[in-house]
Parts: structure tokens; sequence; C-alpha cells
């Protein structure tokens, strides 16, 4: 695959939302915190992790049931899957990446087939069923 133009694996578009919008260019330097995040979990786990979910258009945003403050709309978030591990797992790792001040702290989402990781500055825990 190609070099990343955010970070060595990722890339602006894997963030892209799914009605085709691009990430509006007065939230790429959130986007790209992202991406630094992420890259390091990269790092840490060792294989490719999968952008399900990245920046979201409000329309797009409501659509999809996402919350009214959702940290997708701020190009924050990201809805991660690695091959081969489950939710808990993930979960798990990110979590133990946040608290030893490897990633940034934030939102941090068990669904049970993605998980939510998010740059909100605070720590935030959920479980989702969908």
């Amino acid at each position: 695959s190609s070099m990343g133009d955010l970070t060595e694996n990722f890339s602006l578009r894997e963030f892209k939302c799914k009605d085709g919008t691009d990430v509006p260019p007065e939230l790429v330097e959130n986007v790209t915190f992202l991406a630094k995040n992420l890259q390091v979990l990269r790092q840490k786990i060792g294989k490719p992790i999968k952008v399900i979910s990245g920046y979201r258009s409000p329309a797009y945003n409501k659509r999809c049931g996402g919350t009214k403050k959702s940290q997708h709309m701020q190009a924050k978030a990201a809805d991660l899957r690695v091959s081969g591990m489950s939710s808990d797992e993930l979960h798990a790792t990110i979590a133990d990446a946040i608290k030893n001040d490897l990633i940034a702290p934030g939102g941090l989402g068990w669904y049970p087939s993605f998980v939510h990781y998010d740059t909100r500055g605070r720590n935030a825990r959920w479980k989702g069923s969908k």
C-alpha cells in the first residue's frame, strides 16, 4: 500500500466520511493528531488498524444515528477494527496505552464489532450494543 500522508500508515482519505465528504480543511489538524495517536497504537499492536468510520459530516452523523455532539464531526474520532483481535482485546490495548500516556486521553467505546477511540482530551468510557 502507498505511504500515508498523515503518518507512516494513515492517509487522509481513510478518515473521509462514508457519504464521500472530505475532512474539511479546518479539521485536518484534528485528524492529524488522531492519526498520530493511532500510529503509536499501530506500532504497539504490530498490525494494520482499519478505520471503519472516521470523519462524519453533520448530515451523515444524523443519518447514522450519531450523538448530537459526536467527536466524529470534529474529525477527532475513529471506529477501529484490527484483524485477528476481538473488541475486548483492542479495547484493553487502547485503555492500557492511554493509562501509560502513550496516546492521548479521550473517549473509548466498546462495540461488538469495533472499538471507538477519540481524542477529546478527557477520558470517557462506554459500552455500545450495535
